[in-house]
């Protein structure tokens, strides 16, 4: 016959067990891979090749950067350098929902959809809230596909060039990743 242990000793034998999986797991695990990325948006807010332009807003109000309840469409050219003429390695697609009633803010929620040779058919994830004043804003890496799968980090947005004439931005986005 077989013997018997009380349900106290299993249960500390069990979580016994565990604890030496988790503890040699860790052990053996790998540290965090961390990857800094530096691209350029080409942001045209105005005109026939505008990459920007409201899809909807509250009625009978402008639909504007600082107006509360405006809808945002983006599909930004993602460059290597700020040149306009630089290698292109995806696009930026997604929505801007202007969120605070003073306007100060954006929900974004932004696809960086990868198209050159090395990351072709993988994606970034970005979400977050973006501080319109603000020259240095954050947003969180929530995801990836491809060769970003389970992809963590943040996003950093800084405006290096805008002409107000023709409402064309550069916009420098670093993202730094931590992937396992």
């Amino acid at each position: 016959m077989a013997p018997s242990f009380s349900s106290p000793t299993k249960f500390s034998s069990f979580s016994l067990l565990l604890i030496s999986i988790t503890m040699l797991y860790q052990a053996n695990g790998q540290a965090p891979l961390q990857t800094t990325l530096v691209f350029y948006l080409q942001d045209i807010a105005r005109g026939p090749n505008a990459t920007v332009a409201p899809v909807t807003g509250i009625n009978g109000r402008d639909w504007t950067y600082d107006q509360f309840g405006t809808i945002f469409a983006i599909d930004d050219p993602v460059m290597l350098s700020p040149s306009p003429l630089s290698a292109p390695v995806g696009r930026a697609q997604g929505l801007l929902v202007v969120s605070a009633h003073d306007g100060a803010n954006v929900n974004a929620v932004l696809s960086i959809v990868f198209t050159n040779l090395q990351y072709s058919g993988s994606t970034l994830e970005i979400q977050g809230v973006s501080r319109q004043r603000e020259d240095y804003k954050e947003l969180s890496v929530v995801s990836g596909t491809g060769r970003f799968r389970f992809a963590r980090g943040y996003a950093a947005f800084e405006t290096a060039f805008y002409d107000a004439e023709t409402a064309h931005s550069i916009i420098r986005l670093t993202i730094i990743l931590r992937q396992s």
